[in-house]
């Protein structure tokens, strides 16, 4: 991959220091942007539309965005993201590989990395994404998003709130450990994670201990693995579940407007213990 200077022009030797404190030499006009994040995809799609000049394959929202994919998060082909000319590319701390970010780079493409964990981070992070890097206007949709995550919470929840296993995939089982978005937003929500104590983020867990751990909810979101009605609850079989959409459990962006009271009605409508388990 050769260094390449997008339609902007050329770079400046520094520029506002992204999430990770790394400084980032954006040109004065950012005209053309590639997003290796989901979340990210969509946050620019709905605010700025015309900046997004390529995403990833997982980028699906909003639906019947049409511009040239890169590949996935995890394995960007480089060569095609510097043939797209952009005059910025943007990323994420958890999602990204930093030898891609590294590579890119060297090419002379400006990267912006974010790094969130709570719902606060994400809503700072996404406006400085966007004012300092994309150089566009706040949007409204971030105005509503901290209006809508003041005080949410699952109705009819006992005192002291339940607490929950959080599976983000099957053979072998992980679930959702310390200090991550999706833990931030089910506590906002009056639900606390069992493996928030883990020294892992994403430990593996066998599912007899799981089952054995003492949680009284298992959150099954549809992403990254797809959990369904009849592929994730029999698994748990004295432990009552809630399907929730992966997307408002997990992006930070315009779903954040509405996750709350779209994952408040799901985890308000858990499912009773389900039948026998097939591992």
């Amino acid at each position: 991959m050769t260094p390449a200077a997008g339609p902007g022009g050329g770079r400046a030797a520094a520029g506002p220091a992204d999430d990770t404190g790394a400084p980032v030499p954006v040109p004065g006009r950012v005209r053309r942007v590639v997003s290796l994040v989901p979340s990210l995809t969509e946050t620019i799609a709905v605010t700025a539309p015309g900046l997004l000049a390529g995403a990833t394959d997982w980028c699906t929202h909003p639906a019947g965005l049409d511009v040239p994919r890169v590949r996935g998060t995890k394995n960007p082909d480089l060569e095609k993201i510097a043939a797209l000319r952009p005059d910025l590319v943007v990323g994420n701390t958890e999602e990204n590989r930093a030898p891609d970010v590294e590579a890119l780079r060297a090419a002379g493409i400006p990267v912006w990395m974010t790094d969130i964990r709570t719902v606060g981070e994400a809503l700072a992070s996404l406006r400085r994404m966007l004012t300092l890097a994309c150089g566009v206007p706040a949007p409204a949709w971030l105005d509503d998003a901290a209006r809508a995550w003041r005080d949410p919470r699952v109705p009819g929840l006992p005192a002291g709130g339940p607490t929950a296993i959080i599976p983000i995939w099957r053979r072998p089982w992980m679930v959702v450990g310390r200090d991550t978005f999706t833990g931030d937003v089910l506590a906002r929500l009056g639900i606390g994670n069992r493996y928030a104590g883990h020294p892992e983020r994403y430990p593996k867990i066998p599912l007899g201990e799981l089952n054995a751990a003492g949680a009284d909810l298992v959150v099954l979101p549809d992403e990254p693995y797809r959990f369904t009605a009849g592929d994730g609850p029999e698994s748990f079989p004295e432990i009552p579940s809630a399907l929730v959409t992966g997307r408002h459990l997990t992006w930070y962006g315009p779903s954040l407007v509405e996750a709350p009271g779209v994952l408040a009605r799901q985890l308000a409508d858990a499912r009773p213990p389900g039948g026998r388990s097939s591992g």
